[in-house]
């Protein structure tokens, strides 16, 4: 079979592989374990029809369909090959993952409708990405949405589900009319909505900048960029575990996927435009780790963070969009190169993550960071593989986040070069680096005060351990955590050719990944850093095994602190959430303490999100009030209605003449 038919047949098993379950009843097994084990065949084929060279068989697969606008039309390029393996990987990853975390026994009114919908997803974005067509394009896109919308209100019985789902839905949808906006642009340009035949149009400079404000505001949008994020830290938080892995580390990514195919069909893009794409990535990078640092859910914490890991791709992107504007092929080598691989490993250590928390609420019973603490001990094997999440997620070396990261710093600062230098952009490495500084404090804030210390709470000193089908999905993930930040350079071929195809318009040749980067070398560092790691954990160890602790004679009772004298996440981050309490704007409660013997008061604080809960939500109340005269034309008379439209009518027939 062709790599295209390979990869079809594993999206048809993805979308079949939650009808079985819809076949029995009860709590039986049988269709979960049916809809993981065909899952596992995709991620087979499918990874098959990736990994197989191009040999010539890689045109693209066409039939008539009857629907105006083009044949339906689907193709494997370089570029759709990087962002399948993430869709093929993660999903499988998440249906084992659910045999443990949502079994069906426990789930008997929601388990069926997970399963079908979870299919649904990831084969709509694996069309979304093969199709060469604006109307399959669309479509795809569509049933991607509408899947979504289900998975997040999977617990419909809970207001904040069906409200986060409602969020997800309207955004959705609003990103979803920007992108029929892009596509008639295209199409007036182009006369076609296949995606050859736009970019071989030679379409004016107004429209490729309507097109190109239109496609970053309905792919950003998915993708979660800063303000147009509204939707996705509730749909994160209240969706289970296993769909925000899918969600945050494959969904947001067809927005990217969008922003990297939209701007290979356009032609010669003006400077600014990636000037616009760094911009919006250092917003992103910075403000959503700033908003994660405040929050005490521990899935909304994760949430945040993929907006900050978003941005960081954003950044390369801009960086490559750059190298295309002023012809610097090691611009976009290094920027492009970078965006795509920590595509993929954004796609690795934010599911591993997003399962450690699922591990903790299924062990502890609960997500408020707060009411955690001491669960390494009760939760050794979650705590460990956790622990590779969140280091690989702050890009410390020698873990998978730190090669992508490193890429994007190079070409950012090979912008200084005086000979055709845009020194402006180098203006986004401090803050690369601050959002590196403010990524560990987060991820240090949530480690230490899940893991470690003594429990704060009932709930989490009965904790235990999850069964093997939600550790073995997270040991494969830390286990490629620590393998692609070790040898990403063995992943060089894949992204030479997606850059060669991005930057195919240009007509010129770009070097390889490895010919303007250190790749090469950074198996000889990740082997230094863990000799050198695990002589220091072996001496540590040791020394406090011989190190006593003797209570000194002005403790003041701190010697043997109960669980409340320990930091809370709260007072970790209170430092740095203070020094962005302008963004933050934080609701506080605080007692108010008078007199020599105060009564008992209690201290909460809560940091609502600046766009939606500030902007958006004041704003629809504010127009339902004042639209409710609206409702008067609503009288339930047919006659009214056909009223209605006779005026409508004339309106428009007058208007026709008098214009």
């Amino acid at each position: 079979m062709r790599p295209i038919e390979l990869i079809l047949v594993a999206a048809a098993l993805q979308a079949c592989s939650g009808l079985p379950g819809l076949l029995g009843t009860g709590p039986s097994r049988w269709g979960e374990r049916t809809a993981a084990a065909m899952f596992a065949l995709a991620a087979a084929l499918g990874m098959l029809g990736v990994l197989l060279p191009a040999d010539g068989t890689d045109t693209p697969l066409s039939a008539s369909w009857g629907l105006p606008g083009g044949d339906l039309a689907v193709a494997i390029d370089p570029v759709s090959r990087a962002f399948l393996l993430p869709v093929l990987l993660i999903p499988a990853l998440g249906a084992v993952y659910g045999l443990g975390y949502w079994r069906q026994a426990d789930h008997p009114t929601n388990g069926r409708k997970l399963r079908v919908f979870y299919g649904l997803m990831p084969a709509a974005m694996t069309v979304v990405v093969l199709a060469q067509n604006g109307i399959v394009f669309l479509m795809a896109w569509e049933v991607m949405a509408i899947a979504g919308f289900f998975l997040v209100s999977t617990e419909d019985d809970q207001r904040a589900s069906r409200e986060a789902a409602w969020v997800y839905f309207i955004a959705a949808h609003l990103g979803t009319l920007c992108l029929f906006g892009m596509f008639a642009v295209l199409h007036s340009a182009a006369g076609s909505f296949d995606f050859d035949a736009i970019a071989a149009s030679r379409m004016a400079p107004p429209l490729t900048t309507a097109a190109f404000l239109l496609g970053l505001m309905g792919f950003g949008i998915k993708a979660g960029l800063m303000p147009l994020h509204v939707w996705l830290p509730g749909a994160h938080a209240n969706a289970p575990s296993h769909v925000s892995a899918v969600l945050s580390g494959v969904m947001l990514k067809m927005g990217i996927y969008g922003l990297v195919r939209m701007t290979s069909l356009l032609p010669a893009p003006p400077t600014w435009w990636g000037g616009a794409l760094l911009a919006l990535g250092a917003v992103s990078a910075i403000l959503g780790l700033v908003f994660a640092m405040a929050q005490h859910d521990l899935k909304r914490l994760l949430a945040y963070s993929s907006i900050e890991n978003v941005g960081v791709i954003t950044i390369g992107l801009g960086l490559a969009l750059l190298g295309r504007s002023t012809g610097n092929p090691a611009w976009a080598v290094l920027g492009l190169g970078g965006a795509i691989l920590h595509v993929w490993n954004h796609s690795l250590f934010k599911p591993l993550l997003f399962f450690g928390a699922g591990s903790i609420l299924h062990g502890a019973g609960t997500r408020q960071i707060d009411h955690l603490g001491g669960l390494s001990r009760r939760m050794p094997r979650t705590a460990g593989l956790f622990l590779v999440g969140c280091v690989a997620i702050c890009a410390l070396p020698p873990l998978n986040g730190f090669a992508s990261e490193l890429l994007i710093y190079l070409g950012l600062l090979g912008t200084l070069d005086g000979q055709g230098g845009l020194p402006s952009a180098a203006a986004v490495v401090p803050v690369l680096a601050l959002a590196g500084g403010l990524a560990a404090v987060a991820f240090a804030k949530l480690f230490g005060t899940a893991f470690l210390g003594e429990p704060r709470t009932e709930t989490a000193r009965h904790a235990h351990e999850s069964p093997l089908a939600m550790i073995l999905p997270m040991s494969v993930l830390a286990a490629l955590c620590v393998a692609v930040g070790a040898f990403a350079a063995v992943l060089a071929p894949l992204l030479d050719r997606a850059i060669a195809g991005w930057w195919s318009a240009v007509g010129t040749q770009v070097p390889s990944v490895v010919e303007v980067s250190p790749l090469r070398w950074l198996p000889l560092t990740s082997a230094a850093i863990f000799l050198v790691s695990g002589v220091a954990i072996v001496a540590l160890r040791r020394a406090m095994r011989t190190t006593a602790i003797r209570p000194g004679t002005w403790d003041c009772g701190y010697a043997e602190p109960s669980p409340r004298m320990q930091y809370t996440g709260s007072s970790f981050s209170q430092f740095a959430g203070s020094l962005f309490s302008w963004a933050l704007l934080p609701r506080v409660d605080a007692p108010r303490i008078r007199g020599l013997f105060p009564p008992t008061g209690r201290f909460r604080s809560e940091v609502p999100d600046a766009v939606l809960d500030r902007m958006v939500l004041p704003s629809a109340r504010l127009a339902t009030h004042f639209l409710r005269w609206a409702r008067v034309l609503q009288r339930g008379k047919i006659q009214i209605y056909m009223l209605y439209v006779l005026l409508t009518v004339l309106a428009l027939f007058v208007s026709t003449f008098v214009l």
